[in-house]
């Protein structure tokens, strides 16, 4: 069992994967049982071959994303502490060691490469990154009640109870998003380190799709916000269904029977039921889904407490 892991995802990176490695090489020469592993997947040109040149341990995955590639890092690795780093040379390896001892001393589950609060708006070339970044952050931190202050950053450090127990669903670079939030909705200790950004270099191009991308980040969220609240959300359905039938049945039948002594809107009427209906439903199911969520909760407690006990049993078989 290594003590600290430093895992770098990579695709088509050949005019910087060598650097990186050389870097966390430099910054982890303190540290005792640290290993640097690339995870290739299915680059098209030499970064397999010059990382391993450079001295990490090369590994490749095959399924396509970057969410397939963290869910293999995460399922085959074990180490006290793991680093996570994009392979495209924007963050600063000089990080690395307060991060780790984040997660060993202060026993943090995530910490954050915080690129937001320092260097990011002002090193990034693509302005719509900039807003976007900045939306996703203040919706996730308004709906998911946390203060986490760079949502999407590829520079992160994980405890070992973390990695074994997260569920990696998303195959994009939606990950970090569903990171994010499952650290906050599970209250796992989360901290932050503010590291400086510095843009890719010439030549070396980026494989985020602005909107495409920034779509799916949107769509994970909300996704996300309905499995982990699910009476907020389908509570929100309900009380709009509630007011949109007792609205219409107030002006379309209430009112002119009270005059007539006649129902003279029955449409009105059967589209009222209909909306009442809709709204108890909706609100029954997130009831009964939030309950469930109050099981998961439970269960993913006793998780912890699987891999807290194997991560001892590993370590005491060393």
């Amino acid at each position: 069992m290594k003590n600290l892991a430093v895992l770098i995802p990579a695709y088509n990176e050949e005019m910087t994967i060598a650097k990186v490695v050389k870097d966390v090489q430099g910054a982890i020469a303190d540290i005792d049982g640290a290993a640097v592993y690339v995870y290739d997947n299915n680059s098209a040109d030499k970064t397999a071959a010059l990382a391993k040149e450079a001295g990490a341990i090369v590994r490749h995955e095959y399924a396509q994303g970057k969410g397939a590639v963290i869910r293999r890092m995460f399922r085959e690795i074990d180490a006290r502490a793991y680093i996570m780093l994009d392979a495209d040379d924007t963050y600063p390896v000089e990080a690395i060691p307060e991060m780790y001892a984040k997660v060993m001393d202060r026993q943090a589950d995530m910490v954050v490469g915080d690129r937001l609060s320092s260097t990011y708006f002002e090193q990034n070339k693509r302005p719509f990154h900039n807003v976007g970044n900045s939306m996703v952050r203040a919706m996730i931190n308004h709906l998911f009640k946390t203060d986490i202050r760079d949502i999407l950053t590829g520079y992160r450090a994980f405890s070992y109870r973390f990695v074994k127990t997260f569920p990696v669903l998303s195959r994009g670079f939606e990950i970090e998003t569903e990171m994010s939030i499952h650290a906050t909705e599970k209250n796992l200790l989360v901290d932050t380190v503010v590291v400086n950004y510095r843009d890719r270099p010439d030549g070396s191009v980026s494989k985020l799709n602005t909107f495409g991308d920034g779509l799916k980040v949107v769509k994970t969220v909300i996704n996300l916000y309905r499995g982990y609240h699910p009476f907020a959300f389908y509570g929100s359905f309900s009380l709009l269904a509630l007011l949109a039938a007792t609205i219409l049945f107030v002006l379309r039948v209430g009112i002119p029977y009270a005059q007539t002594h006649l129902v003279d809107n029955m449409p009105s009427l059967v589209v009222a039921m209909i909306l009442f209906v809709g709204a108890l439903i909706a609100f029954f199911s997130g009831s009964i889904l939030n309950a469930i969520q109050t099981n998961d909760k439970r269960s993913f407690e006793l998780a912890l407490i699987r891999a807290a006990d194997r991560q001892k049993d590993l370590e005491n078989a060393e």
